[in-house]
């Protein structure tokens, strides 16, 4: 193993710069290879062209002969660039992306064959659905599912494969994918939103929901992370001393990017640009080999998708680097883990962002209604928005210096806060006119001001008002953003719907005027809300203690935290809002929780195996080149031999201690997990793997790290620190 570290190092270190020639402009080839509307205008009739985009706008129903011009056109495009092959490409609860390819290729007899994709091949496939988690919804004799076209995802081709975005239902009807409740969640705050928009403006039709997210990755060396079985097996290091220099002089954050990394990055937004991905920004982050890809907003189901799709790009695109991608939340202990955060905003189908302020108090009381409905939402939902956001991986980055607390809150900022006490401080019921100028003059209509010094942010919130946007700050890197976004939108579609329903009671029953509804409808939201908001650090010990003081939950393992999924609250949420079925969200719990069970179930299994058959081996022959040193000191200086060797022989009884901690917990952690294993019940076996299993995994740590710094560097079997995270 010493052999293969050290040949790893060496091909590191000669690695040469893969060149990336750009020859276009970014905007001459964005979207090149993409169905989009633009393509759909030169390839599509008239009629199959109004046919899609009125599903695309107004999620009408597209008629098989439409289905059928489309998949003619679409194909006819897709061979002039070369495709062979064609895939309905979907988002499984696997948290990776998924695809079958079928050749367009047909034999039509007598030694003939013609290239074939018709309307049915379109619209609707079936992969094997028992093959995928399901959460019980299907048994395994079960097999029968089906992807079903999603047009207001454009197709794409990638290599020689066009991709056709779908979702992916059981033969019953139920949602296996995270597609599906997002779409529904989408059409649940577009209707929302929109009536709630009408107070406002009656030209509003339309709602929707933008996302722009910020993805951060490690890039490590190919041969180096190949050196690293636990790398390979879980996408982190299980092991490994922390090196002598990491982050702590902040010179890596926003500094040069290192050639291989730049051309990486180069090379990979080009890839971007023929899928449609409008990447916009690239960085270094803080620890030494992470950077940063964001992209420029979009609508919040293509922005999920292109997400999805980033991911897989950024693998293939790596491998021609010979980088190898970390897309896990905490790869590396003591530096920072990766995040995704996910920006999101409504906007109105007459160019109005809802969550940014007007230049009218008019414009304004609308920014203050979907403003303070969505604190709101986030104020009655916190733990179930903690929930989408719940993974083994995430576990080991909530909470540590880089990111957000497991405890739910919502940042909003100084002037915004004296804005809402201002508020607050309303007249219950009809305003007077003093009142009333008061309000639109020095509240309502200062607003853009107060926002434009609103320029600071808090980077330990997980949940944070950044101007024009909430920014959900807790997600995982290496999370579908779908998850999130599905229960976001959906607690914001509700929240609206019950703020609509009390504002018409106020004008109905109490002959108030549409504006004071509105204000003494909020007036009483900002003061239910006030214990979600928080502007301090929330890094420490203190604000654990206020929180649990204000009622605030702070789940801080997964199986803590999915409970809130399949509660009583939950289920009906989902269901009223029309996004998911009981069967459907309690599926869901199932398939994380048993998620959850398996990464630390293999994880276990994998320092087990590095800690007893690499590090324990190694540390002995270190020990045995010890020994055969002492002897020969007891040879030269007979009887004297202890004080020359003391040294020697101290470290020989520690490497013996940690040798036989290391045993010793590798068999009780083993002994544990059969344990867990014979749990029946998702939760309690969840339980067990959470307290009773990953213990052992930070114990069993500190001895094979204790053991790297006193081993002979040219024993060691494992690709260190400081070779993986500073390799260049």
């Amino acid at each position: 193993m010493a052999t293969l570290r050290f040949k790893a190092i060496q091909l590191a270190q000669n690695r040469k710069p893969v060149k990336v020639n750009e020859v276009k402009k970014r905007s001459e080839i964005f979207g090149e290879n993409v169905f989009n509307e633009n393509t759909m205008r030169q390839y599509l009739t008239s009629e199959a062209f109004k046919g899609v985009m009125s599903a695309i706008e107004h999620g009408k129903k597209i008629d098989r002969k439409i289905a059928d011009q489309v998949s003619s056109s679409m194909k006819e495009w897709a061979l002039s660039k070369g495709v062979t092959h064609y895939t309905h490409w979907f988002q499984p609860l696997t948290g990776a992306t998924a695809e079958k390819h079928d050749a367009f290729f047909e034999t039509i007899g007598n030694g003939m064959a013609v290239e074939k994709f018709g309307g049915s091949q379109l619209v609707q496939q079936e992969p094997d659905a028992s093959s995928f988690p399901h959460g019980g919804i299907r048994n395994t004799f079960e097999a029968r599912g089906y992807t079903a076209w999603d047009p207001t995802s454009p197709a794409f081709i990638y290599g020689t494969t066009l991709c056709i975005p779908t979702i992916f239902v059981s033969y019953t009807g139920e949602a296996l994918d995270y597609k599906t409740p997002l779409l529904k969640a989408l059409h649940a705050v577009d209707d929302a939103a929109t009536a709630v928009c009408k107070y406002f403006d009656k030209n509003v039709k339309k709602v929707s929901s933008s996302l722009g997210w910020e993805q951060e990755y490690f890039l490590i060396d190919k041969a180096l992370a190949g050196s690293r079985p636990d790398i390979n097996l879980t996408g982190r290091t299980l092991l490994g001393h922390s090196p002598a220099k990491g982050q702590q002089l902040d010179d890596h954050y926003f500094g040069s990017i290192p050639t291989r990394a730049y051309n990486f990055m180069r090379d990979l937004e080009n890839e971007c640009m023929l899928l449609g991905i409008p990447a916009k920004t690239r960085h270094n982050e803080v620890a030494p080999n992470q950077f940063e890809l964001a992209p420029i907003y979009e609508e919040a189901n293509l922005a999920v998708d292109h997400n999805s799709l980033l991911m897989d790009v950024m693998g293939r695109v790596a491998l021609r680097h010979d980088f190898k991608v970390l897309l896990h939340e905490k790869p590396f202990a003591g530096v920072n883990g990766s995040g995704k955060h996910n920006n999101w905003s409504l906007s109105t189908d007459t160019n109005v962002n809802l969550l940014g302020p007007g230049k009218t108090p008019m414009s304004n009381l609308q920014f203050l209604t979907f403003f303070i409905n969505t604190i709101k939402a986030v104020h009655n939902n916190e733990e179930l928005l903690r929930a989408a956001i719940a993974s083994a991986s995430n576990d080991h980055r909530l909470g540590a210096n880089e990111a957000p607390p497991a405890i739910i809150s919502v940042f909003i900022g100084e002037q915004l806060t004296n804005v809402l006490e201002e508020l607050e401080g309303v007249t219950k019921g009809k305003l007077s006119p003093e009142e009333k100028t008061d309000l639109k003059l020095n509240v309502v209509g200062k607003i853009p001001d107060v926002l434009l010094d609103n320029t600071d942010r808090n980077r330990t919130s997980p949940f944070a008002f950044t101007g024009n946007k909430f920014e959900f700050r807790a997600v995982g890197s290496i999370a579908n953003c779908a998850n999130p976004m599905t229960v976001l939108n959906t607690i914001v579609a509700k929240q609206l719907k019950d703020f609509k329903v009390e504002v018409d009671a106020l004008i109905d029953k109490k002959d108030l005027k549409k504006d004071e509804a509105i204000f003494n409808v909020l007036r009483e939201y900002i003061k239910s809300v006030k214990n979600i908001l928080f502007e301090g650090n929330g890094y420490g010990i203190e604000w654990e203690k206020e929180a649990k003081k204000r009622g605030l939950s702070n789940n801080k393992t997964t199986p803590e935290a999915l409970k809130a999924r399949i509660s009583k609250k939950s289920i009906e949420l989902f269901e009223e809002m029309g996004v998911m079925s009981r069967k459907e969200t309690e599926a869901r719990y199932e398939i994380e929780m048993e998620e959850y069970t398996k990464r630390i179930q293999i994880e276990s299994r994998v320092l087990g195996d590095i800690a007893g058959n690499h590090v324990v081996p190694t540390a002995v022959r270190y020990q045995n080149m010890l020994i055969k040193n002492v002897s020969g000191l007891k040879e030269i200086f007979g009887k004297d031999f202890e004080e020359h060797a003391k040294e020697q022989i101290g470290l020989i009884k520690l490497i013996s201690s940690h040798i036989e901690a290391i045993h010793i917990k590798i068999d009780a952690m083993i002994a544990a997990r059969k344990k867990a294993n014979k749990l029946t019940k998702i939760e309690e076996k969840a339980a067990s793997y959470c307290t009773k299993v990953k213990p052992f995994l930070e114990e069993i740590r500190y001895h094979c790290d204790k053991l790297e710094l006193m081993v002979d560097d040219e024993l060691w079997p494992l690709t260190k620190y400081r070779e993986l995270l500073f390799a260049r």
